[in-house]
């Protein structure tokens, strides 16, 4: 897998097209599998290496799809699948007492999906594969070198791993080679040792016990959450009779390898929600500790760093996995962009001058959720009860909460002087002929005028990269919308020359 490319800057991004185009991708959970198949699809050769064999459902830890993932699900063509496997949820409960209504979310997808992390994975392959990603299980990263013209990827394979078609590979040590490699191995990525970036945080919940239980009673609400004194539990169905039990109590601090039984399970349960609903016929038990992490830079070089090997945090509001497919449609397109030659000047820089504030956003309020969740001291409480008020009587707290935990309130930099809809996410407007996310769909930006506009110049030009549009009402904005859903630029009335810049510094030359 030799890339090269016919010119690089001093970043080590192509100038003109790699002679051959290709991406490495390490760590096939949802945050690769997106990336992977976003960028197959926009026709770069994409490897996908991933240490274990092959997923397993007992790994999944995330169980909710916010709103702005659903969104960039539906960009994929994905979200109406999953909705059918999954269970809706129109309203959150947090620290027993405040109520959110999630349906006045201004999304199609004004509600939480309950569903396993293992479907969401299972339709991210289906599309990674289709879209013709090679995958090369039980290979283990031991290093890698970059240069100007590419990164020299250092692996392991096991005896009868199975190998990426086409790489002529085998067991044993060997060397890959990319254009650009992306890690989203996890909290211990290799990826990110192997370049040296450290990942500062602590651990802030130690000994957290799972356990994939089935239940004699059902819950009353399709999740159950509550904390109490030094307790903390959470149910969530799978949707085959069993359940995911997450507990913690704050007085039992164990390491994580320390023997775990069904009858401690229960009595965390007990303690945070009153009853344990009659657990038996555990499945799967285990521990873990949940860290509060991040990577100082998502990128060096050509190598970049997504979902859990860029940032962990507790999985209070369920943003683990959201975060990192929506670290992986942002960084998608950009690559691809990149590689295809219609990058303009700093391009990929932007991945982490926007993804690293949401990154270090979503640490706070994970980490405060857990914290007032967990409150037993008097100013602590104090402090629960006060945010408690607050939210619930005031509209835009109440609001920006609500987006920052679903996603939909997060906006990206935009130049002085912008539209003030530049870096803002839109939402699933209606065109003349469907709606923007069906529009989305392969990776292309949208170009939505009034109906009467000019037509786009020469757009036959950038078919291969550009949807052009009409609102399907009297808005009078043209409104130029990037493959991740935000606004790349906007204007009232614009001349067909500030149209064809606005189109060029977006996308490159026609």
């Amino acid at each position: 897998m030799n890339v090269t490319s016919d010119r690089t800057d001093k970043n080590g991004t192509p100038g003109t097209p790699a002679a051959s185009r290709e991406v490495i991708v390490v760590g096939a959970g949802p945050t690769g599998l997106l990336l992977a198949g976003d960028l197959a699809t926009a026709g770069i050769h994409v490897t996908l290496v991933e240490k274990r064999p092959h997923r397993t459902s007992n790994l999944s830890r995330a169980f909710v799809l916010h709103a702005r993932t659903l969104e960039q699900l539906d960009a994929r063509g994905l979200a109406d699948e999953l909705e059918s496997k999954g269970q809706t949820l129109d309203r959150l409960r947090l620290f027993s007492r405040l109520t959110v209504d999630l349906t006045t979310l201004p999304s199609r997808f004004n509600h939480l999906l309950v569903l396993p992390q293992y479907e969401v994975e299972r339709a991210l392959e289906r599309r990674a594969v289709e879209a013709g990603v090679r995958f090369a299980y039980e290979t283990e990263v031991t290093g890698l070198a970059q240069d100007a013209d590419g990164v020299t990827l250092r692996v392991r394979a096991a005896a009868g791993a199975e190998a990426a078609e086409g790489t002529g590979r085998g067991p044993g040590l060997e060397e890959l080679r990319a254009a650009y490699v992306v890690g989203t191995d996890g909290m211990r990525s290799a990826v990110r040792e192997a370049v040296g970036l450290p990942f500062p945080g602590r651990s802030a919940i130690r000994s957290v016990v799972l356990a994939d239980v089935r239940l004699a009673e059902e819950p009353e609400t399709l999740l159950t959450v509550n904390a109490v004194g030094d307790a903390f539990a959470f149910l969530a169905p799978f949707g085959d009779g069993y359940y995911r039990v997450i507990g913690w109590d704050r007085r039992r601090d164990v390491a994580d390898d320390a023997p775990l039984d069904l009858d401690e399970v229960k009595e965390i349960t007990r303690l945070a929600l009153g009853r344990d609903y009659g657990m038996h016929d555990a499945r799967w038990m285990s521990r873990f500790h949940s860290d509060e992490r991040q990577a100082p830079a998502y990128r060096v070089g050509r190598v970049f760093l997504a979902g859990d090997a860029a940032h962990v945090h507790t999985p209070a509001g369920g943003q683990g996995m959201n975060t990192g497919l929506q670290d992986a449609a942002n960084l998608s397109w950009k690559l691809a962009a990149t590689l295809n030659g219609h990058a303009r000047a700093g391009l990929l820089d932007t991945y982490q001058s926007e993804r690293h504030p949401v990154g270090k956003s979503v640490l706070r309020s994970s980490g405060g959720l857990v914290r007032l969740a967990m409150a037993n001291r008097p100013w602590t409480l104090t402090a629960r009860t006060l945010l408690t008020t607050v939210l619930d009587h005031a509209r835009p707290a109440r609001t920006r909460m609500i987006g920052q935990i679903t996603g939909i309130g997060y906006s990206y930099p935009s130049p002085r002087g912008a539209h003030p809809l530049t870096g803002k996410r839109v939402p699933d407007v209606s065109l003349r002929d469907g709606r923007l996310y069906e529009a989305l769909r392969g990776g292309r930006f949208v170009l939505i005028t009034p109906p009467d506009a000019p037509r786009a110049p020469d757009p036959d030009t950038r078919k291969d990269r550009l949807t052009v549009a009409s609102w399907a009402s009297g808005h009078r904005t043209t409104l130029l919308i990037r493959p991740d859903g935000y606004a790349a630029w906007a204007a009232e009335n614009p001349t067909t020359g500030e149209l064809e810049a606005a189109l060029t510094a977006a996308m490159g030359q026609g």
